[in-house]
């Protein structure tokens, strides 16, 4: 089993050393923690028991997606698409670590997605698109990489959001200590190649991986 990381100065030095953000990087990802700080207090972003620990929590939680995708078939700087992005985890901390790569923050809540307007503005990110919009009625269009955190059961998640993707996209879903049995719950309906990886914040949490080869009863499903 993989050790976690535990305290917020191993979190800190882990994305220097381990995930290569560089001076700049940092500081963008300090000025989103200073936000959060500020706009919890004003909309519940996050559990404010959380911010204790939020580079943790929330930054290196967002970050290993990254770092357990290396190795995969992803270009390094395909699209990402973030499902419920909320407070801007993980998709605002991917955009903010690699200002290059277009990410896409999807949200249907207002204040959400005026905040991750706010966020991306300050942090200096163009790469960042924030759409105020639910999953389902959203255009259909397809994206390298797809994230949802905490938005949906697997089952559910797949069906709302296989259509914007091909089989090369890559899915990265941190489930918590729920995933084997997400995994296991999806069960043969579709064709994916979908596994569990150990989260680097928490060691009984999992980040489900992989790609959507078809959907049930689809045309090329095999049975």
């Amino acid at each position: 089993m993989i050790a976690s990381i535990a305290d917020e100065a191993s979190a800190q030095r882990w994305l220097v050393e381990s995930a290569g953000v560089d001076v700049d990087g940092m500081e963008r990802l300090e000025t989103l923690v200073a936000m959060l700080r500020a706009e919890n207090a004003l909309q519940n972003l996050v559990s404010r028991a959380s911010l204790d620990q939020v580079w943790v929590r929330h930054i290196v939680d967002s970050a290993q997606l990254l770092d357990v995708s290396r190795g995969t078939s992803a270009p390094a700087n395909a699209s990402w698409l973030d499902l419920g992005t909320g407070a801007g985890f993980p998709g605002l901390v991917i955009a903010a670590m690699q200002p290059a790569r277009a990410v896409t923050l999807v949200d249907s809540r207002r204040l959400r997605t005026d905040w991750l307007a706010r966020a991306a503005a300050a942090l200096g990110l163009a790469n960042v698109d924030v759409v105020l919009a639910r999953v389902e009625d959203l255009p259909t269009r397809t994206f390298g990489v797809i994230s949802a955190r905490a938005f949906a059961p697997l089952p559910r998640l797949l069906a709302l959001s296989a259509r914007f993707s091909t089989p090369q996209t890559l899915w990265l879903l941190p489930k918590g200590a729920k995933a084997r049995h997400e995994l296991e719950e999806l069960g043969e309906s579709w064709r994916h190649t979908f596994h569990v990886e150990q989260s680097l914040t928490d060691s009984t949490a999992g980040v489900l991986i992989g790609h959507v080869l078809a959907a049930p009863h689809s045309k090329g499903a095999r049975s």
